[in-house]
């Protein structure tokens, strides 16, 4: 069975592709999403455990990288 952008479990069949839609919309069957991965909670927590001085500092780091000047 195929899976939707957000990885949920769809049929491959158009018309049960429908039907599906149609029960979801009216209700009758919930929507799974699911969570978000933890590769972007990890980023914010790491961003929340760093002082502002060492977040200049990465981010001089990845501008120098970007745009190919010395840090």
């Amino acid at each position: 069975m195929p899976t939707g952008p957000n990885g949920e479990k769809r049929p491959s069949d158009p018309i049960a592709q429908a039907v599906m839609i149609g029960r979801i919309a009216t209700g009758e069957v919930k929507d799974t999403k699911h969570k978000k991965s933890g590769r972007s909670r990890s980023g914010k927590a790491r961003a929340e455990s760093l002082t502002p001085e060492e977040r200049s500092n990465i981010a001089t780091g990845a501008a120098a990288a970007r745009w190919g000047g010395s840090k």
